[in-house]
């Protein structure tokens, strides 16, 4: 690796990078269609989400909404429910808001270039520049937090004085720019990983500046005896025990109060409300009063 100068470097981790995937790639279904609705569908999922939860929802959500106009068209609450599963329900919205802003707007036909896409709601630079690549095979680079750790391992040196664009721009090939930037998620998803890197076994362990090199990982958390519950997972809670509540119909909030926090209640009826009313804000409830009552359910 030291005799090598800096492009044959380049060279080299590019030609044993690509083979390798072309003989370990996961058969994942994003990576078999160049169709931009379902790439962008595979994109928004995957974000904060494992692989294999989405590998189980994104053929049932495609089957349920097959392209952006029948996504469009649909009721939020159905949309909420097909998202089941998923977490992070407000990804949902966006994903459905994309959708109505590109049948309005764009006559059904999703816009090629990264920076058209970073305007809509919940596409940043990582996933306008993915869709950009994999949907449309545009020769972009891609940074995933996955594609920036194998990077900084290959090139340390050049981390001093590179972001990670500008690092991951420098290293695109000229050509293959989506086999490339797959292959790079694809080692560190099963080579390269955060805790314990499978260095042996790794086609780059000869030209990596980090290789075999001891890691410092950071100890587990302790684990700590009845822990307050994120305002997150009360959220996740409301919309998952609507799921379950018939089409048109609602739940009595007190009810639903009690539904959501079995075992030791921790939470009041005053937080309650406002998660209650950080989630209508959201559009991903709504709140009915009828009779004295308050009742809840998803949007129609």
């Amino acid at each position: 690796m030291s005799q090598l100068t800096t492009s044959q470097r380049q060279s080299a981790i590019a030609k044993s990078l690509l083979s390798w995937y072309g003989k370990n790639a996961r058969p994942l279904p994003w990576r078999e269609t160049r169709n931009p609705y379902r790439i962008l569908v595979s994109e928004i999922m995957l974000q904060q989400t494992q692989v294999s939860r989405v590998l189980q929802k994104y053929p049932e959500f495609l089957k349920r909404f097959p392209n952006f106009t029948s996504l469009a068209l649909a009721r939020v609450g159905d949309v909420i429910r097909a998202w089941s599963g998923m977490g992070y329900n407000n990804r949902a919205l966006r994903l459905q808001r994309i959708a109505q802003r590109i049948v309005d707007e764009y006559g059904g036909r999703l816009p090629s270039d990264s920076d058209t896409l970073q305007s809509f709601p919940g596409i940043g630079r990582y996933t306008a520049n993915a869709i950009a690549c994999f949907a449309f095979e545009q020769q972009i680079a891609v940074v995933d937090t996955n594609v920036r750790r194998v990077l900084s391992r290959l090139f340390p040196r050049q981390v001093r004085t590179m972001d990670e664009w500008e690092l991951a721009e420098w290293m695109l090939p000229k050509r293959k720019a989506f086999h490339w930037n797959q292959a790079l998620m694809e080692l560190g998803a099963l080579r390269c990983t955060v805790n314990k890197p499978s260095c042996a076994t790794c086609p780059l362990n000869r030209l990596c500046k980090s290789a075999f090199r001891p890691k410092k990982y950071s100890k587990k958390p302790r684990r700590i005896k009845n822990p307050v519950i994120p305002n997150r997972i009360y959220r996740g809670r409301i919309v998952a025990a609507l799921r379950k509540v018939d089409h048109n119909q609602s739940i009595e909030a007190n009810r639903l109060l009690r539904i959501i926090q079995p075992g030791h209640p921790t939470l009041n009826s005053i937080l309650f409300s406002t998660l209650i009313e950080g989630l209508q804000r959201d559009g991903l409830i709504q709140i009915i009063h009828r009779h004295k009552k308050v009742y809840i359910s998803l949007p129609t």
